[in-house]
């Protein structure tokens, strides 16, 4: 049933997907086709402040064009204290001045729509500054703000004020804090400075709806939804759960586990409501990515209520450098086979918040997982400079700025700071990378930059970003698009991932997940032809693009990845 599910038929009618029109199809853009995650401070200066802004990423959407994928997906650029770097918002409908003006976003988006680019916001509804008016007319009191964040009572313990409950931010502590003024405690899940929206109270829904519209009306395309599994929190404000064996301080939110701040029932409603607003809009069809790395059996659920891509982020936790072949394919088998019937699969390479590809799988692998993403039915979302191998910079506790390497301390920051990948886009030798022409960055540059960059990566054949281009085209290989998919293991260390059309030639993704050379005989045990041309070669496994393989006696160096096809007559 594995193979069938991913045949896609272009007729009107009732197919392997069930019901599902042409016109339907063709409408969903964002099929079969890599996302580009790009973080606005990092990925180009235009002023010279060393944080890059709107006008930056302008200048370089031509870029996003060559590497060929189909949209841009835009981290936060609105007004906000940057108290975490723009997800603590004072306007959601403002662009903060470090970045821009609206006129800037509008010009921004013009060209990418000359250019046959789609545009993607960052939709951050969990919470918002606490210099937000919403929020300061909520301390007073004043309707319909009163009910928009989330206030509870102090409990008195033996004559002492206690927070409501033993609940944790995700960036350290108690996630309550208490207003003297209102005389109440608030929810904050991330950063004090963040308080949790009540999306219990209707009138709050409707102002991030017509946040919604607002964006939409500028031309946007769709929507990430930051950390949607903590929209809605069990309103008995009962104690988690705290779990045994962490080795974590008890300040430490993975202590818990997280049965009533995290995917309560209701969550799925307001995305429903959400869903409506983007149907509403008219154009091209719109999209929503969710955040949220959750049960499958709850990612799955994203899907009924609106979500278009809800984010399978089993690249970024489940796996690791150290996963085997069989891990592997023990994960992707089952996520292949819940994805309901017409959906689109997908998978994150890499984001803002983990470790980079390069750092996370080692320098030979790092063009790993973004051929799994081309090869694998549906959507690949790479993170900028992913597609360059660029690797994680060492922090030191005085460079370290991100709120959760803070609020860890000098021991421990280096185990929740996000700063080391999230450093300046390496463009070319020049001063900071090309990045900006000022030497100080808002985050420093990675030393490496002399010889891991874009320019020096133009002129070598067997590049990362050479790799990466060659990924983005193969998504619309219809083998690709509409091909059965099956995984194999051979000789305990090889995972073959193998696409089928009928009157096609296969495409074939071999792995070797043994860090020595290894030979095998792929022909017999994928049931491919005896001879098979590179399309294309993980970078430091030496395999040249073009070359013939005997695939009845292949040899796959060690941590090496390649991808087979047969030559076009």
């Amino acid at each position: 049933m594995l193979m069938l599910r991913f045949l896609t038929f272009l007729f009107i009618g009732i197919g392997i997907f069930g019901t599902i029109t042409a016109v339907e199809i063709s409408e969903e853009w964002w099929r079969d086709s890599f996302i580009y995650h790009l973080y606005p401070r990092s990925f180009k200066d235009s002023d010279g402040d060393g944080i890059g802004d709107l006008n930056g990423i302008t200048s370089k959407l031509e870029y996003l064009v060559d590497i060929k994928v189909s949209a841009v997906w835009i981290g936060p650029f609105y007004k906000s204290p940057m108290i975490d770097f723009g997800y603590d918002i004072t306007n959601f409908t403002g662009v903060d001045p470090i970045f821009g003006t609206l006129d800037d976003f509008k010009k921004l988006t013009s060209k990418a729509k000359s250019l046959g680019l789609k545009v993607m916001l960052d939709f951050v509804p969990n919470h918002s500054s606490d210099q937000h008016h919403w929020f300061q007319k909520s301390i007073k009191r004043i309707k319909p703000y009163d009910n928009y964040y989330v206030w509870a009572d102090a409990k008195i313990i033996n004559g002492t004020r206690q927070p409501p409950n033993n609940w944790l931010s995700l960036f350290q502590g108690t996630a309550w804090t208490w207003n003297d003024e209102r005389k109440q405690y608030y929810l904050h899940q991330f950063a004090a400075a963040q308080p949790d929206f009540n999306f219990r109270d209707e009138s709050l829904n409707e102002e991030m709806k017509d946040v919604l519209r607002f964006w939409l009306n500028t031309g946007v395309d769709g929507f990430r939804i930051d950390t949607i599994p903590s929209l809605i929190e069990d309103t008995r404000l009962l104690d988690e759960p705290r779990l045994p064996n962490t080795g974590l301080p008890d300040t430490d939110s993975d202590t818990l586990r997280h049965i009533y701040t995290y995917d309560q029932d209701e969550t799925y409603d307001v995305l429903k409501s959400w869903r409506e607003v983007l149907d509403d809009s008219p154009g091209p069809k719109k999209i929503f990515l969710t955040e949220a790395y959750s049960s499958l059996a709850d990612v799955m659920k994203y899907y009924d209520y609106g979500s278009n891509i809800p984010m399978n982020f089993m690249f970024l936790g489940e796996l690791n450098n150290r996963s085997t072949a069989y891990d592997f394919k023990r994960k992707i088998d089952p996520y292949l086979n819940a994805i309901p019937d017409g959906q689109s699969a997908n998978w994150v390479v890499g984001n803002h918040d983990r470790f980079r590809v390069a750092t996370r799988f080692g320098p030979k692998r790092a063009d790993q997982l973004t051929m799994l993403a081309a090869v694998l039915p549906g959507v690949g979302v790479i993170y900028n400079g992913d597609e360059l191998g660029m690797e994680n910079r060492v922090m030191t506790w005085e460079e370290t700025v991100d709120p959760p390497g803070c609020n860890a301390g000098p021991l421990r920051y280096k185990t929740t700071s996000r700063d080391p990948m999230r450093t300046p886009f390496q463009w070319d030798n020049s001063t900071s990378a090309g990045f900006s022409i000022n030497n100080k960055t808002w985050l420093p540059v990675h030393p490496n930059y002399k010889t891991i960059n874009l320019a020096a990566q133009k002129l070598t054949a067997a590049s990362h970003y050479n790799v990466f281009r060659r990924l983005a085209a193969l998504k619309k290989n219809p083998v690709i698009s509409k091909g059965t998919t099956k995984l194999v293991v051979i000789n305990d260390i090889i995972l073959g991932v193998i696409r089928r059309l009928p009157g096609k030639s296969p495409i074939v993704l071999l792995i070797n997940f043994s860090d020595g050379s290894t030979h095998f005989d792929a022909a017999f045990s994928l049931n491919i032809p005896d001879k098979m041309s590179v399309y294309a070669a993980s970078v430091g496994s030496h395999i040249k693009v073009g070359a013939t393989f005997d695939t009845n006696r292949i040899e796959l160096p060690g941590a090496a990845s390649v991808i087979l096809k047969l030559k076009s007559r």
